[in-house]
């Protein structure tokens, strides 16, 4: 070989992950800042573990609005099965 010819290329060097930085703000809800929090593990992988943490977060986020959605509590007041009419004016004429 002469002179005159390139070598093999040598390889580029990769960088391992490096943090995204996102700002992750306290909303005061401690188990919905532990799954915002959680989102900060992606700081440390690279892409092909991004999708793992973000279905994480994202069903511990719908599990958190579900269960918001279950809450017992008093009925609204002209729910069905309540005494209470459904317009409490509407039988009010002057």
């Amino acid at each position: 070989m002469s002179d005159s010819m390139p070598g093999p290329a040598a390889e580029p060097e990769v960088a391992g992950p490096s943090p995204l930085d996102v700002p992750r703000t306290p909303t005061g809800d401690a188990g919905i800042d532990a799954l915002i929090q959680r989102l900060g593990d992606v700081d440390h992988l690279g892409t092909d573990g991004h999708l793992e943490v973000y279905e994480d977060v994202h069903r511990g986020l719908r599990d958190a609005l579900t269960a918001l959605d279950a809450r017992q509590g008093p009925p609204a007041p002209g729910a069905p099965g309540t005494s209470a009419p459904a317009h409490p004016l509407a039988d009010h004429r002057p």
